[in-house]
């Protein structure tokens, strides 16, 4: 069912799905890739978890999809927490769900949002974070090589200034086969989003160019250590986007109890919508939600 909820001022969009049966159902709240729309990996993730007994939300961050919020196509990753925090407040409060069984579940670059909610938010009774970024601006930084990443940040400051003084917002594609500029270049992010696999009505290819600093300064480091719920870590041996050894370390800085699933995966987003991995990683997620809430 189409639902909408405030948050911090704005009226976001999702989609709730409802499991047969009289509840109240445990629930859990989804947040996904960069850029992403609810009726993409979300969607289909919520569709899953469904089927097998959960109420599902799956959402638009505010500037995104059908969710309020300007400018749009702007990633504001502070807001995208307070968006989650909202959303599990909504769940809670419908009368289909039970408020002492809400997890979340972090899919790509959602999988940072996830953790810092769940660093500070008890009422996330466990977490799987699937395919997920483990971004921190040392690890960036050294993956672009120094000179590259300053240039980089030589550049948002200077979009940052032209908008101060036009007032006019600059954007980038959200993907682009042919490398920079893009929130996510090359062609694989191009193989997912540029064509009908997972081209959407409600998705644009483009986002603000500050969303691409937003990207690359985010960190998960500092709020790996401080989650207190069950953690689930999927991945993918064969994510060359984000390597497996990202995964790796941040299970060992988790605190609590921890689970590590490598699934055989040929690249990253065939933990987007490839059946032949989501299909496992949602079976041990629900086992896991279901064992720890």
């Amino acid at each position: 069912m189409d639902v909408t909820f405030p948050s911090n001022g704005a009226r976001l969009s999702g989609t709730l799905y409802l499991p047969e049966g009289e509840g109240p159902h445990p629930a859990v709240v989804l947040t996904g890739p960069f850029a992403g729309v609810k009726e993409q990996v979300t969607g289909g993730y919520a569709a899953l978890f469904a089927e097998r007994g959960y109420a599902a939300l799956a959402f638009d961050h505010r500037n995104w999809g059908a969710s309020e919020g300007t400018p749009r196509q702007h990633e504001d990753a502070t807001a995208k927490v307070t968006d989650l925090r909202a959303a599990i407040g909504y769940v809670a409060g419908r009368p289909e769900i039970d408020p002492g069984r809400i997890t979340v579940c972090g899919v790509c670059l959602g999988g940072i949002y996830a953790t810092q909610l769940a660093a500070f938010d008890p009422r996330v009774r466990a977490l799987a974070l699937i395919a997920a970024a483990y971004n921190n601006p040392e690890l960036i930084r050294d993956r672009f090589g120094a000179q590259n990443f300053a240039a980089l940040m030589t550049t948002f400051a200077q979009i940052a200034q032209r908008q101060a003084e036009t007032g006019e917002i600059e954007y980038w594609p959200a993907i682009n086969p042919e490398g920079m500029p893009a929130g996510n270049p090359g062609q694989e992010p191009f193989e997912y989003y540029g064509t009908e696999r997972g081209a959407r009505p409600g998705w644009e290819n483009r986002c603000t160019a500050l969303s691409v600093l937003q990207e690359l300064t985010l960190d998960v480091d500092a709020y790996l250590p401080l989650v207190g719920a069950p953690t689930l870590i999927v991945h993918g041996r064969g994510d060359q986007a984000i390597p497996v050894t990202d995964a790796k370390a941040a299970f060992e800085k988790l605190p609590g109890h921890k689970e590590l699933l490598l699934l055989d995966t040929t690249d990253h987003i065939g933990l987007y919508d490839d059946d032949r991995y989501v299909t496992p990683a949602v079976d041990r997620a629900v086992a896991f939600f279901t064992a720890h809430t």
